[in-house]
């Protein structure tokens, strides 16, 4: 049996993708598949056992069921973290390795899913991603999502610490700009240093939308107005406050974006409608005049009611389709095939011992 531990250098950065398309290729491949996420920070319950939520829908997406309190042995809860800081809550490692023990019968190949960033997440308590992938015997893949650079500092200290035990590393939604970078001059130096660049997933807005009532929730608002339409996805987003003319150009050369803007600012709004814009965000807590109301209805565009003001409401955003949650199944069929297509999978089974 082989465990592969999936790893990153920050939170947010493409694990849970990364573990469904490795299971699923293998589980195609006609192996055995389990899965473990050992360390969870969602929690959640299921025929009355703890557990973590991500670990529960990968599990769906797998086809596997498990005993969630097998799956996530340690659910990080306020609870939790309060009793590390305030005394010595023990050695929770043979939990994790007695658990695994249980999930990895007749397994051909266990994913292990990280939490965290590798390195840092869970010292407090003992379960870095080193102590825990080392406890469990697995190989570790990391992976770096781009965020303005690449890591490749931390993805060193990866392979100091793990040295042969380091599959090899996945760098994820890499932009086209960046690309010859990474495949000319950062891939090779890698390799010279030890470390396997599995694959580069290039950048995909499809990856980083959300529906208009995920979006409303998760801002704090409400939609008021074309509801039936509010499943529809925003890929990004603009700022509405320069001057009519001016956001007219600037917005027809980012068309699946939503519109934030003042609830006061009926030019702009009518502007961004009649652009077949997915969304409109009215910030401050304005409500629109009748014409808008009536030309979103008309034009089938929500418009999402926030009470923060605008620049609160970008920041958020930003946040927001940074880090949303891979849920939709359209989302996780894209992001599979994404994969499927970047990762080197015969070299990852080579550096796993995989047959």
């Amino acid at each position: 049996m082989v465990g592969v531990y999936i790893g990153s250098t920050t939170g947010y950065s493409g694990k849970n993708l990364i573990a469904m398309s490795l299971g699923l290729r293998f589980k195609k491949l006609g192996l055995k598949v389990g899965y473990m996420k050992p360390v969870g920070a969602v929690p959640r319950k299921e025929d009355g056992k703890p557990g973590d939520e991500d670990a529960m829908f990968l599990q769906d997406v797998l086809g596997l069921r498990q005993d969630p309190s097998l799956v996530t042995p340690v659910v990080v809860t306020r609870e939790f973290t309060r009793r590390a800081f305030s005394e010595d809550i023990g050695d929770l490692m043979p939990g994790i390795v007695d658990a695994y023990a249980k999930l990895s019968e007749g397994k051909d190949v266990m994913i292990i899913a990280g939490s965290g960033n590798f390195l840092g997440s869970g010292t407090y308590c003992g379960l870095d991603g080193v102590n825990v992938s080392r406890a469990l015997g697995a190989k570790a893949v990391v992976i770096d999502r781009y965020q303005n650079e690449l890591k490749y500092d931390y993805l060193l200290r990866c392979r100091e610490a793990l040295g042969d035990d380091l599959a090899g590393v996945i760098l994820n939604d890499v932009p086209e700009h960046y690309r010859p970078e990474v495949d000319e001059l950062l891939v090779p130096f890698f390799r010279r240093k030890g470390v396997e660049v599995l694959g580069v997933i290039a950048s995909d807005p499809i990856m980083s939308a959300i529906k208009v009532s995920d979006l409303a929730e998760r801002l704090g608002g409400k939609v008021i107005s074309a509801h039936h339409k509010a499943d529809r996805v925003v890929e990004n987003f603009l700022i509405g406050t320069m001057q009519v003319e001016n956001f007219l150009a600037h917005f027809m050369r980012h068309k699946n974006s939503a519109i934030i803007v003042g609830g006061d600012r009926s030019d702009v709004q009518l502007v961004a409608l009649e652009g077949s814009c997915p969304c409109l965000i009215l910030t401050g807590n304005l409500h629109p005049n009748d014409i808008i109301l009536t030309r979103s209805e008309v034009l089938q565009t929500p418009i999402i009611m926030v009470r923060e003001d605008t620049f609160s409401v970008a920041k958020k955003m930003e946040n927001i389709l940074s880090r949303h949650k891979l849920r939709d199944m359209i989302k996780v069929n894209h992001g599979v095939r994404l994969v499927g297509d970047a990762l080197d999978f015969d070299l990852l089974r080579q550096r796993l011992g995989v047959e």
